[in-house]
């Protein structure tokens, strides 16, 4: 208990900083005041801004924290000039400034150029946001590295996501929720390439109009779009070498006027990853020694097509089609020394050399049609996608005596191929009601996967099918869902609050043989699970402070089993390990409650509790007295308590952020004598990124994460880990042109670590990647580059999050 109260103390010093302050008002040239001004305050005699603000829908803004002296204050908003005030002096009291009046631009801006830079990391009330276009992440990296470097994130060692020391994160593109989990999820990040991403939001609390689904959040990538008027586009091209080269390119284009905008884009990736393993078991009287290195190779295609058609100022209709194809082959050298546990007597030696090839395909379309009126607003979107994955997968077993002299060898063939059909279909609509906006919308989405796994013994001359590890599995799941949410501000305060309902109807049924008496006998293992739920949520924001923000959030959400998870077939990793699914695998639920504060825009803090039920967890489990296997359980509870700060700093020319995440958790589970579950941790998340400006052209960054030793899957207790990455990028050909260098993980410190000791079974393993790389890429941007008022398209989420910025509330969406 003394964590949890040194984290509330953490928290309490955050909301006592009081400072001297300057406010004013900022009003257009009727005499509205227009929410969203930027306001800075700059030093009178050398113009350096010392504070930032934003207006809110009254037009005021406030700095704190300053100290006495000559000022200005800038004001910019789009579709208006530019506006400095005369000089202002701060004494010993606070001080009001004069009003600032904006002057409307002309509506079309001829030969104007706007260049701008976002901040590396934007943290918002409910989300934080890390920009990837202009850093050094930009390009030569895929969306899995981007995730590692995220704040907060933690990717373990066989790539599962958790945020904040919780793994149930649902992962979207552009507002899409992927439908993959696991290895799928992870080999699908790794061929989204940081050039086709703007931004990556990790979002702590959705509201009710997202699905109920992920206890730890939303990780949304957000792909890039282009809203320029005529005709523009991009092109970009790298090299990276770390143990071995690797090479990545693409291009986008982009055509849009007053009707429609078309836009397109295509990257290409290929090269080779090399990993090393170390696995060390105990079990029963029997000692395994292993040592595995694995090489990857892969190639792959990713594009993105589509078209929006401006119909008039209110209605918009759009098609986009976007997708991947990549192929992979891997290898893998695995050398297992085999000893009797009492005497350490060698016994014999297990050699495992794999090989596999395989490919993945998928292609999503979705349709949008959007009406956008003075007060109320109807977006309708209808997705479908499908992805397939394919494998082939040779196994040779050689066992050898201590002599080297072959004992005797087994081998197998395992071809798996995988399709899942994802159709959908959503509508959100939402109008002011009573002094605020009430959003309804409804959803219905049909999930089918379809697993062919196929293990073969293989003789001299043949292989032959083996009907009792072979099985045949699929998969339904229709979800239905309601909702209705609330975002209201009154004097001092905003609320938002919302609950969703979701009917889910999953049957699955897995197909093979089993030995029975004797006999091969064929069996049907089929399951139907229907269920209704209720997802409350609500948020309350204390602003009347702008400078010092206080929130109170509450969400109850589920998560649902991987298809895969479910299938109880087994899949054989060599001769003692296997894996396979649990039919009887229950979702899990998180009831979550969290406090949040800002301060002066810049100091956020954000504590929070999460208490979850049958918690998913990968346990490694023992069978046959000395074999292993690896299956997903569901846990008693899990409780959480963690407390986030992050702090974006600018001086000059130098600008960082910095953010650490700390919690604590609990894991509890009974599965019988010598079956127990009883883990707890304390663990520390730290992320950094810098940039500074070294000449008017050059810029250089660094940045870096580090995870304390912390719970893997409930039972894997991991040790540190941790890297850093530093990089340089100079601007070419009048600013077009971008030229960057970076050397990632500088140190060598991207290893993973750590013991599981349950069942009878201590398994110790390491392992790491080649994370230590040099990467070399140019970009170039051509084309017409003059800004105009365009319309723009906006999914669902975006246009959440614009209420969320204007209201000033926490999950406002």
């Amino acid at each position: 208990m003394n964590k949890i109260y040194i984290i509330i103390i953490f928290t309490a010093l955050s909301f006592s900083l009081q400072a001297q302050k300057i406010s004013g008002t900022i009003k257009d040239e009727t005499g509205k005041s227009p929410a969203g001004v930027t306001v800075s305050l700059l030093r009178s005699k050398d113009s350096v801004a010392v504070k930032y603000a934003a207006t809110k829908g009254d037009g005021q803004y406030v700095f704190v924290g300053i100290k006495p002296g000559d000022y200005l204050i800038k004001a910019t908003h789009i579709g208006f000039a530019t506006t400095v005030s005369g000089p202002v002096t701060l004494g010993n009291d606070d001080l009001t400034a004069p009003v600032i009046t904006l002057n409307k631009l002309p509506s079309e801006l001829q030969g104007v150029t706007v260049t701008s830079k976002k901040p590396m990391v934007e943290v918002k009330a409910d989300k934080t946001i890390l920009n990837i276009e202009g850093t050094i992440n930009s390009v030569g990296s895929d969306g899995l590295e981007l995730l590692r470097k995220a704040p907060g994130v933690l990717v373990d060692k066989d790539d599962n996501l958790s945020l904040a020391g919780k793994n149930g994160v649902q992962v979207y593109l552009d507002g899409r929720r992927t439908p993959l989990s696991g290895k799928e999820l992870a080999d699908f990040l790794k061929t989204v390439q940081s050039s086709e991403i703007e931004a990556i939001e990790i979002i702590t609390n959705p509201s009710a109009k997202y699905e109920a689904a992920g206890n730890a959040g939303i990780i949304n990538i957000r792909l890039k779009k282009n809203k320029s008027f005529g005709t523009n586009g991009s092109v970009n091209a790298g090299w990276a070498i770390g143990i071995t080269p690797k090479y990545n390119g693409g291009f986008s284009l982009n055509n849009r006027n007053k009707k429609t905008n078309l836009f397109g884009s295509y990257n290409y990736n290929r090269g080779s990853n090399r990993n090393k393993m170390e696995f060390y078991r105990t079990l029963a009287d029997t000692i395994f020694d292993q040592q595995t290195i694995m090489n990857n190779n892969y190639e792959g295609h990713s594009y993105k097509a589509g078209i929006d058609v401006f119909l008039n100022a209110k209605n918009t209709i759009g098609v986009i089609v976007n997708g991947n194809t990549s192929e992979n082959s891997n290898t893998s050298t695995s050398n297992t020394n085999i000893y009797y546990q009492p005497t350490g007597v060698f016994v014999k030696q297990l050699v495992a050399n794999n090989s596999s090839a395989g490919n993945r395909n998928n292609i999503n379309t979705n349709l949008n049609y959007r009406y956008a009126g003075k007060t109320r607003e109807l977006n309708v979107d209808a997705d479908y996608g499908h992805y397939h994955m394919f494998s082939n997968q040779m196994q040779p077993n050689i066992y050898y005596d201590q002599n080297g002299n072959k004992i005797s060898s087994v081998s197998y063939n395992m071809i798996s191929p995988t399709n899942i059909r994802i159709t959908s279909l959503k509508a959100d609509y939402e109008q002011d009601f009573k002094k605020g906006k009430l959003g309804i919308g409804a959803k219905t989405s049909f999930i089918n996967t379809n697993n062919d796994f196929q293990r073969f013994n293989v003789y001299t001359n043949n292989k032959v099918l083996d009907t009792l590890r072979s099985n045949r599995f699929d998969y339904d799941e229709n979800i239905n869902a309601l909702y209705v949410n609330y975002n209201r501000q009154w004097k001092g305060f905003v609320l938002q609050a919302g609950v969703r309902a979701e009917n889910t109807v999953s049957k699955g049924e897995s197909i093979g043989n089993k030995l029975i008496g004797g006999q091969y006998q064929h069996y049907d293992s089929t399951f139907r699970k229907p269920y209704i739920d209720f997802f409350p949520s609500m948020a309350i924001t204390f602003n009347k402070n702008p400078k010092s923000q206080l929130g109170f959030t509450y969400s109850r959400r589920i998560d649902r089993p991987a298809y895969q998870d479910l299938n109880p077939f087994e899949m054989k990793m060599d001769e003692y390990t296997y894996m396979k699914g649990n039919t009887q695998l229950r979702p899990q639920y998180t009831n979550s409650f969290g406090i949040t504060h800002t301060y002066n825009f810049k100091l956020n803090t954000r504590l929070n509790y999460s208490h979850v039920k049958d918690i998913f967890s990968q346990l490694i489990d023992t069978a046959e007295i000395s074999k292993t296997f690896m299956s997903k359980k569901n846990l008693a509870t899990q409780d959480i308590i963690s407390l986030n700060i992050s702090y974006p700093f600018q001086y000059k020319k130098f600008s960082a952020f910095f953010n650490t995440t700390s919690n604590y958790s609990k894991y509890k589970a009974n599965f019988g004598n010598g079956r127990t579950v009883d883990l707890d941790a304390f663990a520390v998340n730290i992320f950094t990124q810098a940039s500074l400006k070294i000449a008017k052209t050059w810029t250089a960054e660094m940045s870096g994460w580090y995870n304390s030793p912390t719970i893997w899957q409930g039972t894997f207790k991991s040790k540190a880990m941790g890297s850093m990455d530093v990089g340089v990028q100079k601007q070419v050909l009048k600013g077009k042109g971008n030229i960057k260098a970076s050397l990632t993980d500088v140190f060598k410190t991207m290893r993973w670590s750590g013991v599981s000791d349950f069942a009878g079974q201590v398994f110790k393993g390491t392992g790491n990647f080649e994370s230590h790389q040099l990467r070399v890429n140019f970009s170039y941007r051509f084309g017409n580059s003059q800004v105009k008022a365009a319309r723009q398209r906006k999914n669902a989420q975006e246009e959440e999050a614009k209420r969320t910025q204007g209201s000033g509330g926490i999950g406002g969406q």
